[in-house]
């Protein structure tokens, strides 16, 4: 191959246009220049080009041989740029972004929301997990930031903005109603049937460690795979729940759940958006994260 790829530039266009004057046009220099640019290309190929032709230049069999893959080769890279700008005007690209049910519902939905509006062309992809699942995925450079919630990093591994708080709280209906507006130690949650998430999430995992600290011990009832699941069994009184409370809000709100009392505070935790140190963040995530930096929606 030529040394300078500029000589292959000047062959397209010359080829293209059919004359050294066009070819001098498009790239906007001289016609010796362009004349120059070919004598380099023949003399390394060894080849001769292009010959004289009325009006111009034509190619001649080896240069057609050639131009044909040099016009595939250029013109791919001419899309590429046109693709690039597209990505960079953010008509084109993709956003790829790691959430659990609870951080998804109650705070990304309605920045998705805003950004597809500004931004129809770009897809986006959000990958539902558990928070401990949404940071493998972190590491492993599947997803441009993820939105999990507190605490399930290590820090210096992520770069964590806290964006919104949450409460960890028991939910009971009326079957259970002897406990409304009751005093209680966490102890006595073990004599009661608990509801809680199943598996490794940040909410059981804080949740059971949170306890152990205060010398309890949970043997659920009933271990669910959704928060959204952990408030209908509680709905249909089948035990004390543990959920986040804005999945319970609507239910305490109009009476059909209470929330126990206990004497001492569940301290409370933060939805953040989380971001891999040093990892490069394409330009459909930075945007993405400019808006969700105008405001807290997710408390709306």
């Amino acid at each position: 191959m030529a040394e300078n790829l500029e000589y292959y530039k000047a062959f397209y266009y010359a080829a293209k246009m059919g004359s050294l004057t066009g070819a001098a046009g498009e790239l906007s220099i001289s016609q010796p220049a362009v004349s120059q640019a070919l004598r380099q290309l023949e003399n390394s190929l060894n080849a001769k080009l292009f010959v004289r032709a009325p009006g111009g230049i034509r190619l001649t069999p080896e240069g057609e041989v050639l131009y044909g893959y040099v016009k595939a080769g250029y013109e791919q890279i001419l899309l590429g740029e046109r693709k690039l700008s597209s990505m960079l005007a953010l008509d084109y690209g993709e956003l790829r972004i790691g959430a659990s049910d609870m951080t998804l519902k109650y705070y990304l939905l309605p920045y998705l929301q805003d950004y597809h509006e500004q931004f129809p062309g770009i897809k986006v992809t959000v990958t539902n997990a558990p928070t401990p699942e949404t940071l493998n995925l972190l590491r492993q450079g599947k997803i441009d930031f993820g939105v999990v919630s507190s605490p399930a990093y290590k820090e210096g591994a992520f770069q964590v903005l806290p964006v919104r708080e949450i409460e960890d709280i028991f939910v009971a209906g009326r079957k259970f109603i002897q406990y409304k507006n009751r005093m209680l130690d966490f102890k006595e949650l073990e004599k009661l049937p608990i509801i809680c998430l199943e598996g490794n999430t940040s909410t059981k995992s804080y949740m059971d460690e949170f306890l152990r600290q205060n010398g309890v011990t949970l043997f659920p009832e009933f271990e669910l795979a959704t928060s959204d699941m952990i408030v209908q069994f509680a709905l249909r009184n089948l035990g004390v729940g543990s959920v986040v409370r804005d999945f319970a809000e609507e239910y305490l709100e109009d009476g059909r759940l209470f929330e126990l009392r206990f004497n001492k505070m569940i301290p409370r935790r933060q939805i953040c958006i989380v971001k891999e140190t040093g990892a490069f963040i394409p330009r459909a995530a930075e945007e993405f994260l400019k808006i969700t930096a105008g405001g807290d929606k997710g408390g709306e």
